[in-house]
C-alpha cells in the first residue's frame, strides 16, 4: 500500500485508537502533503526536506507496523462508541445438527418471530409451500436440506430495561453426511452456532461430526434440545450425552414444565421463573415467578449442577463457589458467556420448535452467551512474511480483508458469499483477488433472505453478504489491494463414490458440459473427471444422495437426461512386506538408447495413508541430477497401481545402487526404470487391495433390530456398539462401501419405510481375498478388452 493512501485509511479512525508515537506519524503525514503542495513547483526539494520526508516515511511505516498488530482486545478499548455499539449487537450464526431434528423448522420459527415471515410453513407441510429456507423444488419434495441458505434478521431485546435491537445473520446447514460441505464452509466463517438436538435421540451420528466441525473452527456453542413434546423425550440424556460423547462441558439453563403432550413451557434456572408460551403460535410469552411446586426442588437441584459445572470451567465462578458465596444472575451470566466464547462450555436451552415452545429464549440466549465479531480471533496469512499469522481486526476503517466462501449460480450471474472481516465492502469499489492477484469491481451487494435478495450500498466489517458479478473460487481472499493477506482455506473431504455418467442425447452435451463446470465451481466435494483408459465421464461425491441430487438438478435445470453406469469406489493398493529389487532397462532403438539401472527395496511405509521415497545412494553410482527423475517415477508409479489402477498408499521405496552409462542414460530412463522396478517388486512385497470402510450409523424402531442386523451382517459388517432407547435403536457399525450400494431401498422394504442411516468414510481395510480376485480379473479383461479393440 502506498504511504498517502495508508495515511488516508488511518484519517478515518479516531485518533485515540493510536498510541503516542502512532499519534506522531499520524499527525506527520498531513504537514508532509501540505509541505510537498506549498514548496515543489516553486523548487526542488532540499535535502533538510528530504531528511524531513523521509522521517515522516519512517513514522508512518511505524504506524503501519503498530496497526498490524493492534489486537482485538485493544481495538475493543479504542474503539468509537458508535462502532463499538453496532458490532456488539451483531450476531454471525449457524444452525447445525443431525438428519431430521428440526434445524429448518427452528429456523422458521425464529425468522417467524423476528418478523421476518408473516406466517409459518412446515418441512413437509401439507400447504406444499414449504420451509422458507428450503428454497430448492428438491429440497421441498424431500423434505431435507441439500443447500445451506443465508438470511438475516433483528431481534428485539429488553436489556437493562431497554429494549436493544440485535442484528443476527442466520445459515441454516443441511444434516445428511452428503452435504457436510455445506456445514463445513458455513462453520468457517461464522462466529457461534447453535447445535441441536434431538429430545429423544440426543446425540447422533451426525451431531458428533457437526462437533467435529465446530472444534475445527474453534466455533463456540449454545444447544438447543428440541421435539419435547414427542414420546420419550429426555432432555437429561441429551445433556449428559454432550458431556460424555461431545466431551465438551455442559449444563442445561432451563428445565422443562412437563413433557411429551403435557410440555407447556420452560423454567429459566438464572432468573428462576417460569415461561409458557402462549397465544397464536406461541407469539406470547407469560412470565411467571411462580415455579409449580412439583418442579421447585428439581429446580434447585439443576441450578447448584449448572454453577458446580461454571466452577469447573470458569475461575471468577469458581472463587465464588470456593468461597460459599451465592452468585448473582449478572455473575452467571457473564460466567456462562465467557466459558461458551472461550469454547469451554454450552448452555443447554429446551423446546419444541414445531409446537412453537422456546424458541424466543433461544435467540436471548444467542444474545447473551455467543460472541460479537471482535470477540472472535480471526486469522490471515501473510503472504509478504512466509504466510506468518496476523490478526484480523474487525473494524470499518481499516484496509478491507473479506473470504468468499460460497458460490451460487442464478439467472443473474455466479452470485458470491462474502464474509466481511475487516474494513467496508462498498458498491462500485475495486478489490484484489489474492490467490489470481486479479482486479475486480463489485458492482452489486445484496443481503440474502433464502432465495430473496435485498440491494444494499454498503457492508461494514463483521457481516455477511453477498456479490454478483465477481468471477472467483470457492475460499478466495479479496482485499483492497493494499495488504498482501491471504486466508486459509477450509477441510474438504475426500470423494468416496463415483458413477460414469453420459448424457442420454448428444446435442445435451453442451449443456452437460456448463452444468459439471457450475457444480463443480459450487461444490468442492462434487468432483469430474475423464478416465483416460475407458473415456467416461467419472462424478466423484460424498455418497449416493449426493451424486442423484445432481442427477436430479441436471434433469431439471438442465433439460438433460443422462445414462449413469455402476458405482465406482475409490479402491486403493498396498504391500505388506519388504521385497528387494534390481532393474537394469535396457533398450536400443537406433541412435541413442535407453539405459539405467535402479537397486534398492520397497516395504511397507510406517504411515498407512501416506508414500515415502528415500534415496540413499553414496559414492555417486547414480548422479544427482538423476535422483529427481526417480522420485517422478515413483509417484507415477503410485499413482496407478499395478493390480486395479488404483492409487497405492503406504509403501515406502528406498533407492541405495544403480549405474548409468554414458550416452544412453537420461531422466526419462530413471523415470521409466523406477516404474518398471516398482511394478516387479509389488508382486514380491505381496500387492493387495484396500476397500474404503464406511462408519454406518442405522436408526429404526425397536421391533426393526432383527431385520436390521440380519442385513448387516450380510454384509460381513464389523458391528462397534447397539443402543437401546424407549422407541428407537441406534446400531453403529464398520461396512465396505461395495456393500452398501442399494442399501437404502433394502431399509426401507426391512423397516416399512421407518428406517434411515448416515455413512461417513472410515478407513481403508484389506478387501476379502475372493473379491480381490474378482477385482483383478474384472480389471484385466477391461485391458485385455481394448488391446484388442
Amino acid at each position: 500500500m502506498s504511504a498517502t493512501r495508508m495515511a488516508r485509511g488511518f484519517q478515518r479512525l479516531p485518533s485515540r485508537m493510536f498510541a503516542t508515537s502512532q499519534r506522531s506519524a499520524y499527525l506527520a503525514r498531513p504537514a508532509v502533503s501540505v509541505y510537498a503542495q506549498q514548496y515543489q513547483p516553486r523548487r526542488p526539494f532540499s535535502l533538510s526536506t528530504l531528511r524531513f520526508a523521509s522521517a515522516a516515511q519512517e513514522a508512518l511505516k511505524k504506524a503501519q507496523d503498530d496497526a498490524a498488530s493492534l489486537t482485538p482486545e485493544y481495538v475493543a478499548a479504542n474503539m468509537a462508541p458508535e462502532e463499538k455499539k453496532r458490532l456488539s449487537t451483531v450476531r454471525n450464526i449457524g444452525i447445525a445438527a443431525h438428519i431430521d431434528s428440526g434445524k429448518t423448522t427452528v429456523t422458521e420459527r425464529v425468522l417467524f418471530y423476528t418478523g421476518r415471515i408473516k406466517a409459518i410453513h412446515e418441512v413437509r407441510g401439507k400447504d406444499s409451500v414449504g420451509a422458507k429456507m428450503d428454497s430448492m423444488d428438491l429440497e421441498r419434495e424431500k423434505g431435507i436440506t441439500i443447500q445451506s441458505a443465508a438470511t438475516f434478521c433483528d431481534w428485539q431485546k429488553t436489556v437493562d430495561n431497554k429494549d436493544e435491537t440485535y442484528h443476527i445473520n442466520l445459515i441454516d446447514t443441511p444434516g445428511h453426511i452428503d452435504f457436510t460441505i455445506e456445514v463445513e464452509r458455513a462453520l468457517r466463517v461464522l462466529d457461534g452456532a447453535c447445535m441441536i438436538l434431538c429430545a429423544v435421540s440426543g446425540v447422533q451420528s451426525q451431531t458428533i461430526t457437526v462437533d467435529r466441525q465446530m472444534k475445527r473452527y474453534n466455533v463456540p456453542r449454545i444447544s438447543f434440545v428440541n421435539k419435547m413434546d414427542r414420546m420419550g423425550a429426555n432432555p437429561w440424556k441429551a445433556v449428559e450425552q454432550i458431556n460424555t460423547k461431545l466431551k465438551i462441558p455442559a449444563a442445561a439453563i432451563q428445565i422443562p414444565i412437563g413433557a411429551e403432550d403435557e410440555f407447556q413451557g420452560v423454567i429459566d434456572l438464572i432468573e428462576m421463573r417460569a415461561l409458557y408460551f402462549e397465544g397464536p403460535r406461541g407469539t406470547k410469552i407469560r412470565v411467571s415467578d411462580q415455579i409449580p411446586a412439583n418442579l421447585k426442588s428439581m429446580a434447585d437441584e439443576k441450578r447448584q449442577l449448572l454453577i458446580e459445572k461454571l466452577a469447573d470451567v470458569d475461575d471468577e465462578m469458581a472463587e465464588l463457589f470456593l468461597d460459599e458465596q451465592e452468585p448473582s444472575k449478572d455473575q452467571i451470566k457473564a460466567a456462562i458467556r465467557r466459558a461458551t466464547i472461550d469454547r469451554k462450555f454450552t448452555p443447554v436451552l429446551m423446546g419444541s420448535a414445531l409446537a412453537d415452545k422456546g424458541v424466543q429464549p433461544m435467540l436471548d440466549a444467542v444474545c447473551d452467551y455467543l460472541p460479537y465479531p471482535s470477540q472472535t480471533e480471526n486469522m490471515a496469512l501473510d503472504k509478504s512474511k512466509g504466510e506468518k499469522a496476523v490478526k484480523l481486526v474487525p473494524y470499518n476503517s481499516l484496509p478491507f480483508v473479506g473470504l468468499a466462501f460460497k458460490l451460487e449460480e442464478n439467472n443473474y450471474g455466479q452470485l458470491t458469499y462474502i464474509r466481511v472481516y475487516q474494513g467496508t465492502l462498498t458498491k462500485g469499489s475495486y478489490l484484489f483477488n489474492s490467490r489470481t492477484d486479479k482486479k475486480v469491481r463489485i458492482p452489486r451487494i445484496v443481503r440474502m433472505h433464502s432465495n430473496e435478495m435485498e440491494d444494499v450500498s454498503e457492508v461494514g466489517a463483521g457481516e455477511i453478504c453477498a456479490v454478483f458479478g465477481v468471477e472467483c473460487a470457492s475460499g478466495d481472499t479479496f482485499t483492497d489491494g493494499g495488504l498482501p493477506y491471504t486466508m486459509s482455506s477450509m477441510f474438504v473431504p475426500d470423494a468416496v463414490m463415483s458413477l460414469s455418467i453420459t448424457p442420454k442425447r448428444s446435442g445435451d452435451a453442451d449443456n452437460f458440459s456448463k452444468a459439471m463446470n457450475r457444480f463443480q465451481r459450487e461444490d468442492p466435494t462434487f468432483r469430474v473427471h475423464v478416465d483416460p483408459e475407458s473415456e467416461e465421464t467419472i462424478i466423484s461425491g460424498m455418497g449416493e444422495l449426493h451424486l442423484e441430487v445432481y442427477i436430479e438438478r441436471l434433469r431439471r435445470e438442465y433439460k438433460t437426461e443422462v445414462v449413469t453406469g455402476q458405482p465406482r469406489v475409490a479402491y486403493r493398493e498396498t504391500i505388506q512386506r519388504r521385497a528387494d529389487f534390481d532393474f537394469l532397462l535396457r533398450r536400443q532403438t537406433g541412435g541413442p538408447g535407453d539405459f539405467a539401472r535402479v537397486a534398492g527395496w520397497i516395504e511397507p511405509n510406517d504411515q498407512p495413508d501416506t508414500n515415502h521415497y528415500e534415496s540413499q545412494i553414496i559414492g555417486g553410482t547414480i548422479p544427482d541430477k538423476y535422483l529427481s527423475a526417480c522420485a517422478k517415477g515413483f509417484d507415477i508409479a503410485t499413482d496407478k497401481g499395478p493390480l486395479l489402477g488404483h492409487r497405492v498408499i503406504g509403501s515406502k521405496m528406498v533407492i541405495n545402487d544403480g549405474a548409468t552409462h554414458v550416452t544412453d542414460s537420461s531422466d526419462y530412463a530413471f523415470n521409466l526404470a523406477t516404474q518398471m522396478a516398482f511394478r516387479k517388486a509389488f508382486t514380491e512385497a505381496g500387492g493387495a487391495v484396500l476397500e474404503p470402510l464406511m462408519k454406518t450409523v442405522i436408526t429404526a424402531p425397536n421391533e426393526f433390530q432383527g431385520n436390521i442386523l440380519m442385513l448387516m451382517n450380510k454384509r460381513n459388517a464389523t458391528i462397534h456398539d447397539t443402543e437401546i432407547g424407549s422407541e428407537d435403536f441406534t446400531l453403529t457399525c464398520d461396512c465396505s462401501l461395495n456393500a452398501m450400494f442399494g442399501f437404502s431401498s433394502q431399509l426401507r422394504a426391512a423397516t416399512q419405510g421407518k428406517g434411515e442411516f448416515s455413512m461417513e468414510f472410515s478407513h481403508y481395510a484389506a478387501a476379502p481375498p475372493h473379491l480381490q480376485k474378482e477385482l483383478v480379473a474384472k480389471h484385466e479383461a477391461e485391458l485385455e478388452a481394448k488391446r484388442t479393440k
